[in-house]
């Protein structure tokens, strides 16, 4: 639920065009009557606390009171009834559907303490901030806090003062504090992006590990799921790792009917002046555009900053720079921002008409969140994404990187005994590079084959991990061919999305709007009339698929094109024409074979496609095919280079590598983690080469982020700073 920051604005609620519920803010009526804002805030906690239990057939009047709503969102008041009344419940709906009313206010009407576990600190601070200023006790315990504010906050919470308590998952390794959660329960127990907690979800972590076996403890407070990003197969291992099979599942509102998806296949060297032609029409901005890597986010906008009011966002920046620029663009000083995927968690911009992709995303769920940014409003938006065989080709070399062979695996795995060794001298016995080895290490430990201390002493774990580390690393890999399958499928982009999250309640329509079904509506496509062969291609598809309709597109194309040329490709895109042009149709089908789900196409024709004839086929249009690159007049052999403010590593002091790892080995004893946990070897390596002085130059570190600045960066700049 939005709120207001005290003293500047007040709040007020309206309906939005299509019915939502939602906040306008009233600009100039300055602190409220009788007091102002903080005995506002105070009475109001005082009276949540005081408040008996709410009946779920009362939530409406509950949701006026203390949130300001005058009705519910879509979707909402089933959720906050079902959990008010006690029931568990997994939430899978898309970002600003409002998913977070959904334990705010059961919680609420509980009348008790709602226990939130989050893994994003910046996210928690946010949703605290909003709470209070409502005038609800809302606090919270994380690495980012004092401890003395945490032990206040602990105490508090024993009291009875809290309506909400927001943790990180990684607070429940610590000992004895579920015990001390349980010395007074909570009424309900939420789990802010759920699909952590699953090996299958696209942002796995294994703090989230810990939380089936230790919720039970907090029982039998209802658990509340909720994520925006969950397939079927993590839906059912989210439930399953909560213990809470039975939950009621709320799986709706990925449908976004007004927003028009747009793929085009264009080599990397084509995208810069694609995207400054798309987004030259004011009527297309304000836009997001992601690129795949921080050098390029910043290449790109340079250039579009020559001709628009553009910045580039991307979390190498220092705080406060990101911070205007994210300022700017919410308040329409800029019109687009160029950003990596750090841009966007928290942002509500309600009239971003263009969301674009410069590459491949590397999975359907986050590239799914992501174009949820455009059009929140409720007006007609679009999202290009732009991509290329290649692209697929970069992530999978990041995954071989990601997930070693699993045979470093079973060396390393064979290396260890009961008895704790130092990862340095395994490191040596392995005689492999140090960052295929510490990803090894790392996969082992989280699978259970390996036990690390803080100090980084390995011994070996149980057996058994090599079938789940297999499972893990094909799945990520499919989630690479999911959205591969999605840029190259012909069918309605919409519809292949909702179907990708199982909504129970949609409608199962074609959208209408995407480049499928409205070819004539893309902003970024070229689209051209066949040549006579390709015409001849056609028609012998059309031919076929009159005489057996539901061909499977491979055994389409080996009839169709029996001496292999055309290629598969570019067959798959003479089909598209036929689906775009209503001729034909293609569905998406799979097949089990030896424990692995194969996935192909059907095709067959339209009413429309067996009453066609000649005029019909030179109606169809086919996209242009991407230009060739220009070619380099000399090829010279690329060798990778450090760029020049870059230092070497081996510069790095050793007495001050030293007291890194020194500091690093106390805050894994303190978080109880293994020390690679806290930050991998050659990131402090690359701290004590450029030896940064502050924030900003701490974030140039490679291997830094704002996450770590945020909870480590005055810690490792003093060290710096007491070594010079």
């Amino acid at each position: 639920a939005p709120a207001v920051r005290p003293g500047a604005q007040r709040a007020a609620p309206r309906r939005d065009a299509g019915g939502s519920a939602q906040l306008s803010l009233l600009p100039g009526d300055g602190e409220p009557a009788e007091g102002g804002g903080r005995r506002r805030r105070s009475a109001v906690a005082e009276a949540s606390r005081r408040r008996s239990p709410t009946p779920p057939e009362r939530l409406g009047e509950l949701l006026r009171e203390a949130f300001g709503f005058p009705a519910f969102r879509p979707y909402q008041e089933a959720v906050c009834r079902a959990v008010t009344a006690g029931e568990d419940a997994l939430v899978v709906m898309p970002t600003g559907a409002g998913k977070s009313l959904c334990y705010q206010l059961p919680g609420l009407a509980r009348a008790g303490t709602t226990l939130v576990i989050s893994p994003l600190i910046a996210l928690m601070e946010d949703q605290v901030e909003k709470l209070q200023t409502l005038g609800l006790a809302a606090e919270r315990i994380h690495s980012g806090r004092q401890r003395a504010d945490s032990r206040e906050v602990c105490r508090a919470y024993l009291a009875g003062r809290l309506d909400y308590l927001f943790i990180a998952p990684e607070r429940l390794a610590v000992p004895g504090f579920t015990e001390f959660l349980a010395r007074r329960k909570p009424v309900l127990i939420a789990v802010d992006e759920a699909h952590c907690i699953s090996h299958w979800g696209h942002d796995f972590r294994p703090d989230y590990r810990l939380l089936g076996e230790r919720l039970p403890q907090l029982r039998p407070a209802p658990i509340i799921a909720l994520t925006a990003t969950a397939t079927p197969l993590v839906q059912d291992d989210v439930a399953g790792q909560l213990g809470i099979p039975g939950a009621r599942r709320f799986i709706h509102g990925f449908r976004r009917t007004n927003i028009a998806v747009e793929v085009v296949e264009m080599r990397p060297a084509l995208r810069h002046e694609a995207v400054a032609r798309i987004l030259e029409p004011a009527a297309r901005r304000p836009a997001i555009v992601y690129a795949p890597t921080r050098r390029k986010a910043e290449e790109l906008g340079d250039e579009l900053a020559a001709t628009l009011p553009a910045a580039t966002y991307h979390a190498g920046m220092a705080p406060a720079a990101r911070d205007r620029v994210q300022a700017a663009f919410l308040a329409g000083e800029l019109q687009v921002i160029v950003a990596t995927i750090a841009f966007g968690m928290g942002v509500d911009k309600p009239d971003v008409r263009t969301v674009v992709h410069t590459g491949l995303p590397g999975t359907l769920e986050g590239y799914y969140q992501e174009i949820g940014r455009a059009g929140r409003d409720g007006e007609p938006s679009r999202a290009i994404l732009l991509y290329s065989f290649a692209d697929r080709r970069t992530h999978e070399y990041f995954h071989r990187k990601s997930y070693p062979d699993s045979l470093v695996l079973e060396r390393l795995f064979r290396k260890l005994g009961p008895t704790p060794r130092p990862k340095a001298q395994l490191l040596r016995a392995l005689a492999i590079d140090a960052e295929t080895f510490d990803a090894a290490l790392e996969k082992l430990w989280i699978h259970g084959g390996a036990q690390v201390d803080p100090a980084e002493n390995v011994s070996r774990g149980a057996d058994g991990w090599q079938e789940p580390y297999r499972a893990q690393s094909e799945h990520r890999l499919a989630q690479l061919a999911q959205i591969t399958r999605f840029a190259e499928t012909p069918e309605c982009r919409m519809l292949h999305l909702v179907s990708h999250f199982g909504d129970r309640e949609d409608s199962g329509q074609p959208c209408g709007i995407c480049d499928v079904c409205d070819p004539a509506g893309c902003v970024a496509q070229e689209r051209r009339p066949p040549t006579a062969d390709e015409t001849a291609v056609l028609e012998r598809a059309v031919d076929r698929l009159r005489q057996r309709p539901d061909l499977t597109t491979g055994q389409l194309y080996q009839q169709c094109c029996p001496s292999g040329a055309p290629d598969r490709r570019t067959f798959e895109r003479l089909l598209g024409g036929l689906v775009r042009a209503g001729l034909a149709e293609v569905r998406e089908d799979s097949f089990h074979k030896g424990g692995r789900e194969i996935h192909f196409r059907r095709a067959s024709l339209s009413a429309a496609g067996y009453r066609s004839g000649p005029e019909e086929l030179a109606a169809v249009r086919l996209e242009v095919p991407p230009a060739a690159a220009a070619k380099r007049k000399t090829r010279r052999r690329r060798t990778k280079r450090r760029p020049a403010d870059e230092p070497a590593l081996e510069a790095a002091d050793p007495q001050l590598v030293d007291a890194l790892k020194a500091w690093r080995l106390k805050e894994a004893h303190r978080r109880r983690i293994p020390a690679f946990r806290i930050m991998p070897d050659r990131t402090l390596l690359g701290i004590a080469a450029a030896r940064p002085r502050s924030e900003a130059q701490l974030l140039a570190v490679k291997g830094m982020g704002p996450t770590l600045v945020k909870k480590y960066g005055r810690p490792l700049i003093d060290i710096v700073g007491r070594a010079d």
